[in-house]
């Protein structure tokens, strides 16, 4: 039995005609939040801002009005993060067998745990996120948006790992991140410009990567909706230069996670839906 059909509401197809060049997840958890909650209402929120801009992209010489977008809904409503990282998982694990790059849209950043290690080993970790989300444990709970990539680096280790823009972390964080392998380009590499060169060298001979993108990298002046906000950090047009640095390159899934309808002015819902459309547009480009 397919997975997608079983954890997933009904499909829809998004743009275009024809056989699916991408897919589309949703996932609206977002029950460890420890601060602000909200971004399980962010999927749907992104699909509405996705309708409303522009899908030629000149850069690639790619048009999303005519490239087939397969939207696999949203995953099944739960509290429990366990079955959260479980359904994420399967559904995952078949969505990237199909053609075209898969994006899942949270979301808190659990969601990754499920996702990531659905795709086989060996496969190139590249994480954007103000926090390392390194803690053995928070709230009491192991199971957590900030510590899904210290479950991660404990199962696969840190050495396909590579964490971009963080700027507030705990002292048990550093601790692990210095022994566990992780590598790092700091926000003030990425402002001096020479984050998407540091990154492109990390990645060279990966055959298979995966993107999370947590809106929290950006400084809340550019994306104040997200639900733990830290002050500082990288600029809209920066986290776009990042990311399109990743163009030509072996891009197999990718999530926009932690974008808080409740508290974003548009700005933040904007960009993610730009987020997603260059992803598809790079993947599409070839």
């Amino acid at each position: 039995m397919s997975h997608t059909r079983l954890y997933t509401s009904p499909p829809l197809y998004m743009s275009g005609d024809g056989e699916p060049r991408a897919s589309i997840l949703g996932v609206p958890f977002d029950s460890t939040h420890s601060y602000r909650p909200g971004c399980r209402f962010a999927p749907d929120y992104i699909r509405g801002m996705y309708g409303n801009i522009e899908m030629f992209h000149p850069r690639f010489g790619v048009d999303l009005e005519e490239t087939a977008i397969y939207d696999a809904g949203n995953i099944s409503q739960t509290v429990d993060p366990a079955e959260m990282i479980r359904m994420v998982g399967a559904v995952t694990g078949e969505l990237v067998l199909r053609d075209g790059i898969c994006v899942i849209l949270g979301g808190e950043h659990l969601l990754t745990l499920g996702s990531y290690m659905a795709l086989p080993p060996g496969t190139a970790l590249v994480v954007l996120d103000a926090h390392y989300d390194l803690r053995d444990s928070y709230a009491g709970a192991r199971l957590s948006h900030a510590s899904f990539l210290r479950r991660i680096a404990d199962e696969r280790g840190g050495g396909d790992i590579i964490h971009v823009g963080a700027r507030a972390c705990a002292a048990e964080e550093m601790a692990y991140l210095r022994e566990s392998g992780i590598r790092t380009i700091s926000d003030e590499m990425v402002r001096s410009g020479d984050g998407p060169g540091a990154l492109s060298e990390f990645l060279a001979g990966y055959g298979s990567i995966y993107v999370s993108i947590d809106m929290d990298v950006l400084d809340p002046a550019f994306c104040p909706g997200v639900g733990n906000p830290e002050a500082g950090g990288i600029t809209t047009r920066e986290l776009l230069d990042m990311v399109r640095g990743l163009a030509g390159r072996p891009v197999a899934c990718a999530d926009i996670v932690e974008l808080n309808p409740l508290f974003d002015n548009g700005a933040g819902g904007a960009l993610a839906a730009k987020l997603l459309s260059e992803l598809v547009a790079m993947d599409a480009a070839g």
